[in-house]
């Protein structure tokens, strides 16, 4: 295998995992939303419990990196 060809398949397994991520993650809040739990997340730098229907309508609710320090 050459080595572009690595890194593409790196490149792919990153995309697919973010992905796979993204929707597990979609899911759960789902989960929450439908049993009228609360969902547990980081926000500004603390735990908190959230309404699950307050995730998806966030309008701050940004995903993507982290900016490298």
């Amino acid at each position: 295998m050459t080595r572009i060809n690595e890194a593409q398949e790196i490149k792919n397994l990153q995309k697919n995992a973010e992905k796979a991520l993204k929707k597990a993650v979609a899911k759960a809040i789902r989960q929450h939303e439908l049993a009228g739990v609360p969902a547990v997340i980081w926000k500004n730098g603390k735990v908190v419990r959230v309404s699950a229907k307050s995730i998806f309508h966030e309008p701050s609710a940004k995903y993507g990196r982290r900016k490298k320090k």
